[in-house]
């Protein structure tokens, strides 16, 4: 896949700092209120995900719980900005989707499954645990109702998650 950087051809962790990644699980594990183990399996896929997402074109959808770790990253803007420099060559907008949950888990479901591939075709291991849905979409991340920006980065039309 061109235009996104693998650093590391298994875990995505390795596309930021030791130290970055540390902080970001550490503060994941305390606002979600779980363990270190779990927090750091999230980050890694949360960095995959970006940089499947990273590929012009591709508009990726994130499960609730990765989509949680990118609200993170979000957080820390000059990092999150520098990142997806490095391995998008571009921004990569966060897009909520606020079409009704009773319309949009079907897409919800296509999205993700896009995300697997995109993930494995960009040689990183998927966690399928974490991409597992429960049939609940809703307004963000507390239901995985998401995606990146795609190729335009118009975040607010032609790019919403179908």
């Amino acid at each position: 896949m061109t235009g996104v950087l693998r650093l590391d051809s298994r875990r995505a962790r390795t596309l930021i700092s030791e130290e970055l990644f540390d902080l970001l699980t550490t503060r994941l594990a305390q606002d979600r209120n779980i363990d270190l183990d779990l927090a750091t399996r999230i980050m890694d896929q949360t960095l995959a995900f970006l940089a499947a997402a990273g590929h012009p074109g591709e508009r990726l959808s994130p499960s609730p719980a990765v989509d949680a770790g990118w609200h993170l990253f979000l957080r820390w803007t000059k990092d999150y900005a520098a990142f997806c420099e490095r391995v998008a060559g571009r921004f990569i907008h966060h897009v909520p989707d606020d079409t009704p949950a009773e319309t949009s888990n079907a897409a919800t479901a296509r999205g993700v499954l896009r995300t697997l591939e995109a993930i494995e075709a960009a040689g990183y291991l998927v966690d399928h645990e974490l991409w597992a849905l429960d049939g609940k979409c809703g307004s963000c991340h507390e239901d995985g109702n998401c995606s990146s920006s795609g190729e335009d980065g118009n975040e607010n039309t032609e790019t919403r998650k179908r």
